[in-house]
């Protein structure tokens, strides 16, 4: 059973996806991003006729992350999903139930990097090389997804603090005793 909580809007009962769900989203959200990133990287490339990868390297990082930001915020405070999102019938709503606005949506982005920013980070202060580059992103990845445990409603510790949380539509939709495994 996962935890769930009641919409003051609607009364209705929503539950959290479980992390399985959850990673099935981000899995297929990080496919959906590679062509966004792909195609902008070479609309940059192309117009300022970007020669060498170093060439205007940081440039194209700064224009590759607001890329993102846009995708993301504009998505979650137009009907709190992106493509993934809708596929795996997880939306993004405040705390209370109520639609994200713009603010709140930029606030939950910048506060999901920390989902790799420590361990980026970390590795570059130890001076780490070869498979300890993945290992130590990898492990902040880890112990960012075991903040759901420390949350009553089962909410990744960035939506706690951006004041968000997911909530599982193919609950709402579907009667009790027909529920899939993966729910």
């Amino acid at each position: 059973m996962h935890p769930a909580s009641t919409s003051s809007e609607t009364g209705t009962v929503r539950q959290t996806p479980s992390l399985g769900r959850r990673f099935g989203s981000i899995m297929y959200e990080a496919m959906l991003l590679f062509g966004i990133l792909f195609i902008s990287g070479w609309i940059f490339s192309t117009l300022l006729q970007q020669r060498h990868a170093l060439y205007l390297r940081h440039g194209q990082q700064t224009w590759l992350f607001i890329v993102l930001t846009l995708y993301f915020v504009w998505c979650w405070s137009h009907g709190g999903q992106t493509l993934a999102m809708k596929t795996w019938r997880i939306q993004l709503v405040n705390k209370d139930g109520s639609a994200v606005k713009a603010g709140r949506a930029l606030a939950r982005y910048l506060l999901s990097w920390l989902w790799f920013m420590p361990g980026l980070a970390l590795a570059w202060v130890l001076g780490a090389h070869a498979w300890m580059l993945v290992m130590i992103p990898a492990a902040n990845f880890a112990l960012w997804s075991l903040t759901i445990y420390l949350d009553p409603e089962r909410q990744f510790l960035h939506d706690r603090l951006a004041g968000t949380r997911l909530v599982n539509m193919a609950e709402i939709a579907k009667p009790a005793g027909k529920r899939k495994w993966y729910h």
